[in-house]
């Protein structure tokens, strides 16, 4: 792991990532050439840039002077931090870290020209390559991950679970109440079944699906004769194809999906061209 350098009062202390100034520092910062005005981090004000501090480049190159040479490159630019703060932007050539810069942070005493080091670390520029954002296990998860021998817990707080005797607004859900010790110990609780509702009508076997789209407009899932309708508040949306030649057969589909397997979709019979009277017989020709 890189050891990042940290300096207080021209003292090195080694540290092992950047502190919090200096990564709240790189979040929040803005770069300026000399001359210039920044806001404050603390006040929000504009403050001028000091001119003594950002002429200090070779003070501020002498902190990195426990990291390689050739992984420090030219001096990039130099930012006001606060009130005779400055901070220092050095290319960084380490292997792996394109895009990345040593950051180094002087400033001074009132009255006084002596410029003494703060701080120093290592921060994404710009165009640095960054991990991606961590994402929790529960998270990452997505539909269609789960493999042959896998097993996925649900927690005993999943708020698409309620325990069977929960009342709710699902005739069918009030039904399994009575299951309680017999058979289901939770249901399926409103959100979850309104989560569900969603995600399948929003799917591949929505209203909007492509096959649904290009299907004709009468030929709706639900005035389908091989269309088996769910159970519960469900029933009202969506059902189950059964018919063994569709795309859908077995997933459930929302009553206006589409296909062109409907069962009340025929098919225009084209008109039966009359055979033409025959102009010539040869029928009683003899051959030579």
């Amino acid at each position: 792991m890189l050891s990042i350098l940290t300096h207080r009062c021209d003292k090195k202390l080694p540290l092992a990532v950047p502190s919090r100034f200096a990564v709240k520092m790189r979040q929040n910062g803005r770069v300026t050439r000399a001359g210039t005005a920044t806001v404050g981090r603390a006040t929000g004000r504009a403050v001028k840039l000091d001119a003594t501090c950002a002429d200090a480049v070779g003070v501020a190159r002498s902190a990195l002077s426990e990291v390689d040479p050739d992984h420090i490159g030219e001096h990039v630019s130099v930012q006001a931090e606060g009130e005779r703060l400055v901070t220092h932007f050095f290319e960084c050539h380490l292997p792996g870290y394109r895009g990345w810069r040593w950051a180094v942070t002087v400033t001074r005493v009132p009255r006084s020209r002596h410029v003494t080091v703060c701080e120093a670390a290592l921060l994404p520029g710009p165009e640095a390559v960054l991990a991606a954002p961590w994402v929790p296990w529960q998270e990452r998860l997505r539909p269609g991950d789960l493999g042959v021998g896998d097993l996925l817990p649900t927690t005993p707080d999943d708020e698409r679970l309620v325990p069977g005797y929960v009342q709710s607004d699902d005739p069918a859900v009030e039904e399994v109440s009575w299951e309680l010790g017999l058979g289901r110990p939770r249901v399926m609780s409103r959100e979850g079944r309104m989560e569900t509702a969603q995600r399948w009508y929003d799917g591949d076997r929505g209203p909007d699906a492509p096959i649904s789209v290009a299907a004709p407009r009468a030929a709706r899932c639900g005035t389908c004769g091989f269309y088996l309708p769910l159970a519960g508040a469900m029933r009202q949306a969506f059902g189950v194809c059964g018919n063994m030649y569709a795309a859908d057969d077995g997933q459930a589909v929302s009553a206006d999906h589409g296909c062109g397997a409907h069962s009340e979709v025929l098919v225009e019979q084209a008109a039966v061209v009359e055979e033409l009277p025959t102009v010539y017989d040869d029928g009683e020709v003899e051959p030579a």
